[in-house]
Order: C-alpha cells, then structure tokens, then sequence
C-alpha cells in the first residue's frame, strides 16, 4: 500500500496557504488511483484535452468561468515574483486583479483581488488534484468552503482561480512568530465554520471526504470566516452497503486518522479525526507534528495531549499559554472533550460531524458569565 506524508508548508497566501506541501523530497504524495480517473488520450474535439478533463469541466462550467491563459498572464503582471504569494510542491500561487462583474483582468488596485495557482507542466500528480479541485469546487458551494471563481486549461497550461482570503490561514495564525495570537472566540468561532463545511461535505449524497484537513488547509476572510480550502485529495465516501472505501494513503502525518493509515479505509469519520486534532491545535497553540517539541521528536500533538484531556483540571495546563487565561473555562473543558471524543480510536466511536457541530454550538451558547484564568 503506498503511505504518502504532506509535510507542513512554511509559504503564505491566500488561496491554500500548504498548495500541495510536497517541499520535503523524502515524503511526496502520490494521490490514489481510485480518487480520479487517469487520463484517456486527447479528444477529437479539443487535442489539448482529455476526456476526463472535458467531462470534469462540462460537469463545473455551469458554475466556472473558463480563463484564458493570456487572462491570467494579465491578471498577475506576466506571473511576476512580485505578485507571488505562495508556493508548494506543483507550482505557485499569484496574486491576481480581474473585474468583479465581467471577471476579465483589470489593473492592481482596480477590480476584486484573486488568488491563482498555476500548476507546473511537468507535475502529473498536480494534474489530477487540479482536476479534483474542479470536480468538487467546480459543482459545491458553502459558506464555509472556499470559492473557485475559474480555471485554465489551454495547452500543457493548468491554473485555478479562487477568492482571495486576506486573512491566510489558520497555520499562519496559530503558529507563524511575531503574529498577533487569536483571542479564545475568533478560535471557537473557526471551530464551528470548520465543523459546518465538513458537515456540509459529509451530508451529501457523494457523502464527501475531505481527506486533508489541517491549519494549512482552513483559510479565513476578512472577518476571519472559516473555509476549507484544496480539494486536490477529496474523495467520494462509501455507498449502499459499503462500510469504507479503499485508498493509497495520503495526507499529512499527525492529522491522518490511526486506522487510515493501518489499512486505507477511509471513511468520513477519518475526518472526524483530523479535526478533533484542528481542535487541539487551536486549544494549545500547538502543531499536529513538531520537530522541535523538546526531547520528544517523533511524538504527535495527540500524544502528548490525550493524558490530560480525560482530566476537567489538568486539562487547563495545556492550553495556549498566549492565550493569557482569557477563555471560559467551561468552553474549555467542554470543547477538549468533545476533541478526545474525536480522537478516539475506534472510528466507531467517534461522533459525526453533524454531533460535533452542535456539541460546540451549544458550548458557545452555555458560556459562564465572565472569564477564568487557567
């Protein structure tokens, strides 16, 4: 079975601020052949394009608009470093000017801002989550979802083209130094906007499993909305009878869920796992998986935090120091119990998306009156 690690991205920008985190040699994903078809050949119709990218596209155009190549070049100055804005291990992401109504390229400053990864040539592996993202982003839309506006698909030349998110991501936030530290209620409050887009994925017919949620892959608004972003890995979930699907495991170390990686099923309440660590992550100011955890290199967040997460008072002892005790305490403990509860793991166990959405919307309404210092 292939087992495929994403590793963390260090770049930031707006439109999926990890891209596709393959800047580690040693850990290169390789999406499984079962998320999206390989391509047949060039059409008669159109020799640049594939019968899979024709069919994924005639699926989206209702709800895309279709760049041309020359488009984008003007949207982003000629793709100039200096409308870069992020980078990851199938290309770029530029920053881009196009009209708000007719969506043609306008000058910087004039217009609505865009973000637009631009796929290298060469990256087969790109080519099918740039085609994924069409498939998913192209036909679904949430608040809590991140919006594709357009793509390119002229020659060897893949772009996609979303809404630009000025806040970053949620990494950025939590993690980058000298970044200003959330407050307790922006974090709650991201929590729910996460919980509500996979409730959303999960209550579909396609039942959709996102299958890379993490910090790098929530972007927020300008009002610090939440929305998933980076589809490249999202898949369809099981059917009818079926209990599971079954994949080549990808997706990045210390969010996968245990039984993922044992054996490749993967079902929503893998996702459910992935976010109960999203929670730790914004309860401690932690990362999922970090080097430079003193003494403890190989051990995950969920390691390290599951002792205390049982106890309502040692609980308080892991949270976000920066945080500086201006939290509700009850919201505290309540929200890491409902994290151990998707951390548990028996996938069995664990609740769905839609318990976990209104677990914390109940926490955000049962506050106690003022703030307790940890």
């Amino acid at each position: 079975m292939g087992n495929c690690w994403r590793k963390p991205a260090k770049c930031a920008h707006a439109s999926s601020n990890k891209f596709s985190e393959r800047a580690n040699s040693r850990s290169k994903s390789k999406l499984d052949s079962a998320s999206a078809p390989h391509d047949k050949g060039p059409t008669s119709a159109n020799p640049e394009i594939s019968p899979v990218i024709s069919e994924a596209i005639s699926s989206a155009s209702i709800n895309l608009k279709s760049f041309s190549f020359s488009d984008l070049k003007n949207a982003t100055k000629n793709f100039r470093s200096e409308s870069l804005i992020g980078e990851g291990g199938f290309g770029f992401v530029f920053k881009g000017w196009i009209d708000e109504s007719t969506l043609v390229p306008t000058k910087p400053g004039s217009g609505i801002v865009v973000a637009i990864k631009k796929l290298k040539p060469e990256s087969f592996q790109g080519h099918k989550e740039w085609l994924a993202e069409v498939n998913y982003l192209g036909q679904l839309h949430h608040e809590n979802l991140v919006k594709l506006i357009g793509y390119c698909s002229e020659a060897d030349n893949r772009l996609l083209v979303y809404e630009f998110m000025p806040k970053g991501s949620l990494e950025n936030h939590l993690f980058r130094k000298g970044v200003q530290p959330m407050v307790w209620s922006a974090r709650m409050n991201i929590a729910i906007g996460v919980a509500r887009g996979l409730s959303f994925l999960h209550s579909l017919a396609a039942n959709v499993i996102f299958r890379d949620l993490k910090a790098s892959n929530i972007l927020l608004d300008s009002d610090f909305t939440a929305k998933l972003s980076d589809f490249g890995l999202a898949r369809d979930g099981p059917s009818g009878d079926e209990t599971h699907v079954s994949t080549r495991v990808v997706g990045t170390r210390g969010y996968a869920a245990p039984e993922y990686v044992a054996t490749g099923h993967l079902t929503p309440k893998s996702d459910v796992y992935s976010f109960g660590v999203v929670l730790l992550e914004l309860l401690t100011g932690r990362r999922a998986m970090e080097d430079e955890r003193g003494g403890f290199v190989d051990e995950t967040l969920v390691e390290w935090a599951k002792p205390f997460l049982n106890d309502t008072r040692r609980v308080l002892r892991i949270m976000d120091l920066r945080l500086g005790g201006q939290y509700f305490k009850k919201e505290a403990q309540g929200a890491a119990a409902l994290a151990l509860q998707c951390l548990h793991t028996d996938p069995k166990n664990r609740p769905h998306m839609t318990e976990v959405l209104s677990t914390l919307e109940k926490l955000q309404t049962t506050k106690q009156p003022s703030r307790q210092p940890a």
